[in-house]
């Protein structure tokens, strides 16, 4: 049974810092693309970055470049978000997912494989 579990998420001041972690188990995804998503209340969920199964090619949304990081192990089978410089309108649960394609997508449909999330409150 595949399983991706997030972690990492909480409550943090304006400015301040979290590390997402996505740890998959079941099977390995060392040879698929992963997301990080987001979803605000009232709000779509959203792509705001993806990266490659070798770590060589990354996408960052324009809410978050130059504040987050987006990284992966495949050692251990797990990506991670940096986010610094949180912002109030960071404040969303995030979700890791496992893209079905090589290509390039920002839709939720092009992930088959999706986290339960974890809730990130940023105050001001």
């Amino acid at each position: 049974q595949v399983q991706l579990v997030e972690s990492g998420g909480g409550l943090v001041q304006a400015g301040g810092s979290l590390r997402l972690s996505c740890a998959a188990s079941g099977r390995t995804f060392s040879t698929r693309a992963m997301g990080w998503f987001r979803q605000a209340p009232g709000k779509e969920r959203e792509l705001v970055a993806r990266i490659n199964w070798s770590g060589g090619i990354i996408y960052y949304s324009n809410a978050v470049k130059g504040r987050f990081t987006i990284s992966r192990d495949n050692a251990k089978n797990t990506v991670y978000l940096q986010m610094n410089s949180l912002k109030p309108e960071d404040t969303a649960i995030y979700y890791c997912a496992v893209s079905r394609t090589v290509n390039f997508a920002t839709e939720t449909a092009a992930y088959d494989y999706w986290g339960q999330g974890t809730q990130v409150t940023v105050s001001s």
